[in-house]
């Protein structure tokens, strides 16, 4: 097929190499334009912009679809089909409609649960058991649009947004050529207005820890923001970010190390930290945390 790709991050990349090894046609590929990055501020590509210029594969990056003449260069681009995966700009009708398939959309959720940006993390802050990837047929509401096909995985007891982004990425990317080889779908499935959702962006407000909460409701926000914002307490005047986790039967003063060799409890159980984040520093593991941290059971943590 005669295509377009539209996406930034890289989340998207799985789905345009897919894409591209199925032996579709991509005639385009359309990306956030290049932003400043590094001590030097230097414009950095997207990755999907950098994976599509080592292929020869002409790339576009428009601040948005209000200029008229962008508009009128992709209808002149004669398109099977756009797909749209994390791309960041909202599409105009006109836009939508263009291609002879429209456009489709690889949403990382079950929709309509978690519509919105940030769905792979609200996923796990919620404590959701289960998610998957949607493909939907574009149009001009917040992922409203019909699924065309979806496919489900599990959320394990240790995964993080980090884990997750990546499972459902190569999902995603299945999901889209199925799609592809049978297009034109048949019979989509409209959502069901009663089971939204929205996945609002990460705000780094949010992502202090709150050792009062359950000992899951903490493991759920500490690996539903890993590895980025990643979730932060302070101890002994340092902000210490918490990156992995598992929950002990252990219990004590709220905030407070009560087992080595790092084991904070919480308002029921306790948390025993897997890997750890000082300022400045790589992400270790709490072995080598310890072994150049002076903390001690009493230690409180705020």
């Amino acid at each position: 097929m005669r295509l377009a790709f539209m996406g930034t991050p890289d989340f998207s990349v799985s789905a345009l190499r897919a894409v591209l090894s199925a032996g579709h046609d991509v005639v385009a590929v359309y990306s956030q334009p290049p932003r400043p990055s590094g001590r030097g501020k230097k414009l950095k590509p997207s990755p999907v912009h950098a994976f599509a210029e080592k292929l020869n594969i002409p790339v576009h990056t428009p601040l948005n679809f209000k200029d008229l003449s962008e508009c009128q260069k992709f209808k002149d681009l004669d398109l099977d089909v756009a797909i749209v995966v994390a791309y960041g700009l909202i599409l105009p009708q006109e836009i939508l409609e263009a291609p002879k398939f429209g456009c489709l959309n690889i949403h990382a959720s079950l929709l309509p649960r978690w519509r919105g940006a940030a769905p792979i993390q609200r996923a796990i802050m919620a404590g959701d058991s289960e998610t998957g990837v949607g493909i939907m047929q574009m149009e001009a509401g917040l992922d409203t649009g019909a699924v065309v096909l979806e496919k489900r995985i599990t959320i394990e007891q240790n995964d993080s947004a980090g884990t997750l982004h990546d499972k459902l990425s190569l999902l995603g990317a299945k999901a889209i050529v199925e799609v592809l080889d049978n297009l034109p779908y048949e019979n989509p499935r409209p959502q069901n207005e009663k089971g939204v959702t929205y996945a609002k962006k990460i705000n780094k407000d949010e992502a202090h820890i709150d050792w009062t909460k359950p000992a899951i409701h903490i493991k759920n926000h500490i690996h539903g923001l890993s590895p980025f914002p990643g979730a932060w307490t302070e101890v002994m005047g340092e902000r210490l970010k918490i990156i992995e986790v598992e929950i002990s039967d252990l219990s004590g003063e709220i905030g407070t190390m009560v087992g080595a060799p790092l084991i904070i409890a919480c308002a029921d159980k306790s948390l025993s930290v897997i890997r750890a984040q000082r300022a400045g520093k790589a992400p270790m593991t709490t072995a080598e945390l310890i072994n150049g941290f002076d903390l001690v059971i009493g230690t409180k943590f705020s």
